[in-house]
């Protein structure tokens, strides 16, 4: 069973300033029927939010820490959660 989550993902390292953002919007439309967004957040660390369906969330999470990413990710702390919906696809904040 395959159900919708959330996950909600705090990268931290080189992650500002680099395209991180973007490209974490476009691998999770890559994955396809992924929401949410990523937002830089005032400590240097990216925040990642995507509600979908499980095995897409956690694609995107393997592609958070597998290095092929923009800059350079020291680590990625993760909590998941039930979705709470109201994104319109996923965006840039």
């Amino acid at each position: 069973m395959n159900e919708n989550v959330r996950l909600t993902a705090w990268v931290r390292g080189h992650v500002q300033g680099v395209g991180f953002r973007w490209f974490t919007r476009e691998n999770a439309l890559r994955i396809g029927a992924l929401a949410g967004f990523a937002s830089n957040l005032s400590d240097g660390r990216v925040q990642v939010v995507a509600e979908g369906p499980r095995e897409g969330c956690e694609l995107l999470l393997d592609w958070l820490r597998a290095g092929d990413t923009p800059g350079r990710v020291e680590g990625v702390t993760e909590i998941w959660g039930d979705p709470r919906g109201g994104y319109d696809g996923f965006e840039i904040r």
